[in-house]
């Protein structure tokens, strides 16, 4: 009996069911760390942030982080690489088949829609930027590099197709992220000015309008 017992106990611990479990309670675990990370980081940096920072807001052990991430420069950039992820999604989907005023329209809302909802993660990254990106510079060569030929390449094809004005690709898409990111990184000067952010649905529809009119009748063939 008391073995039989020892045994479902076994299975239980090693099932399909227990393992999902396991995995999700380990994934919950480390997207808390980082998102503590991300708090700390994008308000003191990454040497004004400690280890012990991070552990305390994410409500887990020191050596318990250390198991997920084996350094603190290991967890930045950790998190700086996923942000970086998230941020060119939307890029990855331009095909020349797309129209491009649509396409690019989507574009310019998708990016507005980020720094509305994840302004945190904007400064962060462009602090990392404006210090030299010396955790990220790998990130910011070649695969990125690589990326923006390859969307250079179906703007090019638009262009060709008679269906946007000549421009240089790069530079339209730089134009799309310095402006768009400008209202979450400069957050604190909008405010001052007009008195409201994107948080605002009546400003943030107006924004919207406002950069996709500036950019896109200038692209109109």
């Amino acid at each position: 009996m008391a073995e039989n017992k020892v045994n479902e106990k076994i299975a239980r611990t090693f099932s399909p069911t227990a393992q999902r479990r396991r995995d999700k309670a380990l994934q919950e675990k480390r997207s808390r760390i980082m998102q503590s990370a991300l708090a700390l980081f994008s308000k003191n940096g990454v040497n004004g942030t400690t280890v012990e920072q991070i552990s305390e807001l994410a409500n887990v052990s020191k050596s318990n982080l250390l198991y997920y991430f084996k350094s603190k420069d290991g967890l930045y950039l950790a998190v700086i690489s996923h942000l970086l992820d998230v941020w060119l999604s939307p890029l990855h989907r331009f095909s020349a088949e797309q129209d491009p005023m649509v396409t690019l329209s989507e574009y310019i809302k998708l990016k507005l829609e980020m720094s509305r909802d994840n302004p945190a993660e904007s400064k962060l990254f462009c602090m990392e930027v404006v210090q030299g990106a010396p955790l990220l510079i790998k990130e910011l060569g070649t695969p990125l590099k690589a990326l923006l030929e390859a969307k250079s390449a179906v703007i090019n094809a638009w262009i060709a197709e008679g269906k946007l004005k000549p421009v240089e690709p790069v530079h339209l898409i730089f134009s799309i992220w310095a402006v768009t990111q400008h209202y979450a990184d400069f957050s604190v000067q909008i405010k001052a000015v007009t008195g409201t952010d994107l948080s605002d649905p009546v400003f943030f529809e107006s924004t919207l309008k406002n950069i996709q009119h500036i950019i896109l009748d200038g692209l109109k063939p």
